[in-house]
């Protein structure tokens, strides 16, 4: 296993929400739905990206934008153009500024595709990817706000398919659609984390060291294990002094620390789930009593697991 089958193996795609946008200059779509994560793509021209409170940056054809937070943007043929078009939801779109109200029943103009003229030449996509869970807060909160991924070549393929798929109306057009989605958000991860001023999660560049790598996949594999700086240190064939040092270099933290902030977003998670238990939850994360698991998770996040978990069965 690796940080990214961690961070989004939970959180597949499901009826995911894509929006296509048929343009002419100028112009300048909206969008308020609160998504924990966008992704936008031009499939062709070139638009600019407008967050509030945020600089404008261009994107440029073939370019993944990652937009975190649920913050309101726009798309737009140029800064200057203020918004036609707002969109709130997957039902819910109306026009704004001068002329006629326009509402959905007038602005959809094909599967998942919307505008103000059929035949304008401009496109741009837009999807909502349903990141949830303290695991997937993790990656999250390693992103900035907006982060707009060059155009690779491994993008390419992909891209070209979105832009054919995402007119299809086949039977399993939402499953196609998703899992496109899935392996488009982890190429654009991996290209954007690969730029040495992306700040990624924690441990994540260590992987591509042999010895540390071993121990950060080995905890992945069985956090409940009884994990000690000795075992790991074992595990990564160095000293426990040794690998103390390495781990902390690599990491940016210590190796005792680490596992058990991990384990305690594991334990989050796990918290949610139907019929999840304190005590079931602290023997699978390696905890041999409910009331040693319960000390630390309140010490590293705030509150009891007793308190997540009554607010899980709530919800």
């Amino acid at each position: 296993m690796d940080f990214l089958d961690d961070y989004l193996g939970g959180v597949r795609a499901r009826g995911a929400v894509f929006c296509r946008s048929v343009v002419e200059p100028p112009w300048n779509v909206r969008f308020t739905g609160p998504v924990p994560l966008g992704l936008v793509t031009v499939l062709t021209g070139d638009a600019w990206i407008l967050m509030d409170g945020s600089a404008p940056e261009p994107l440029r054809r073939g370019e993944v934008a990652l937009v975190r937070g649920g913050r309101p943007f726009s798309v737009a043929d140029d800064p200057a153009t203020p918004p036609q078009i707002v969109i709130e939801d997957e039902t819910t779109c109306h026009t704004v500024g001068d002329g006629p109200m326009l509402d959905a029943d007038d602005l959809v103009l094909g599967p998942r595709t919307c505008g103000l003229n059929a035949e304008a030449t401009g496109t741009f996509v837009v999807a909502g990817y349903p990141i949830r869970g303290d695991v997937g807060d993790r990656l999250l909160r390693s992103l900035p706000d907006l982060a707009i991924v060059q155009g690779e070549r491994d993008l390419a393929p992909l891209l070209g398919l979105l832009a054919v798929e995402i007119l299809s109306e086949e039977p399993g057009q939402q499953i196609v659609l998703d899992r496109l989605l899935d392996t488009l958000l982890v190429k654009a991860l991996r290209c954007w984390f690969a730029n040495p001023d992306s700040e990624p999660p924690a441990g994540y560049r260590a992987l591509a060291d042999p010895r540390v790598g071993r121990v950060l996949r080995a905890l992945r594999d069985d956090p409940g294990r009884p994990w000690t700086v000795a075992s790991m240190a074992g595990e990564a064939g160095l000293s426990r002094a040794a690998f103390s040092r390495v781990f902390t270099e690599l990491v940016g933290t210590p190796p005792m620390t680490y596992v058990t902030e991990w384990r305690m977003t594991l334990a989050a998670d796990l918290l949610r789930e139907k019929g999840a238990s304190v005590a079931s939850v602290a023997r699978r994360i390696g905890y041999s009593d409910g009331f040693a698991f319960s000390n630390a998770f309140k010490r590293v996040r705030g509150r009891s697991p007793g308190a997540l978990l009554a607010e899980a069965r709530r919800s």
